[in-house]
């Protein structure tokens, strides 16, 4: 498989300013080695700005997917609730992020991290305000397992990061 640049490798220390300026024509690099996937509406509701979906893997013990991030893009506040088990693992493979615990300061995430959300803990991830951001969400099996979407994170709260 030919990996279609757009010339941004003759481009050497200036590719990032390349992809930064030009971030319509290099779009196919957004998503990490899986891709970005398609539009990700189905959850766009606990969404501020655009986000996009890449299943990956589904089977009895784990979930897994992509999901990709436009600039300053963020999910809302949100809890992996199990009784056993659960929780997600954050695996990041493009771009730079935000991770944030309910009550304490975000992090910032990279490429290369990984991040364990233990289940019934608060929490809200997303892109930095200048980049793109992938992940592959790990949502492994436990008992009474489920989703609370929470409020949005608000403007001032991402701004202040």
């Amino acid at each position: 498989m030919v990996k279609q640049t757009a010339g941004k490798d003759a481009l050497g220390d200036f590719a990032p300013e390349f992809t930064r300026l030009n971030d319509d024509i290099c779009a196919e690099e957004h998503g990490g080695m899986f891709g970005m996937g398609k539009p990700n509406t189905a959850f766009s509701q606990y969404f501020t700005g655009n986000s996009y979906l890449k299943p990956l893997a589904k089977a009895e013990t784990v979930f897994l997917a992509n999901v990709t991030f436009e600039p300053g893009c963020r999910n809302n506040w949100h809890i992996h609730k199990a009784e056993k088990g659960g929780g997600q693992i954050l695996i990041c493979v493009e771009g730079k992020g935000w991770y944030q615990e309910y009550g304490r300061p975000a992090k910032s995430i990279k490429a290369g991290d990984v991040i364990t959300v233990p289940a019934n803990v608060k929490h809200w991830h997303g892109a930095k305000r200048n980049c793109w951001f992938s992940h592959i969400a790990v949502e492994p099996a436990g008992e009474g397992t489920s989703n609370e979407w929470c409020e949005p994170v608000s403007d001032s709260e991402y701004n202040c990061l």
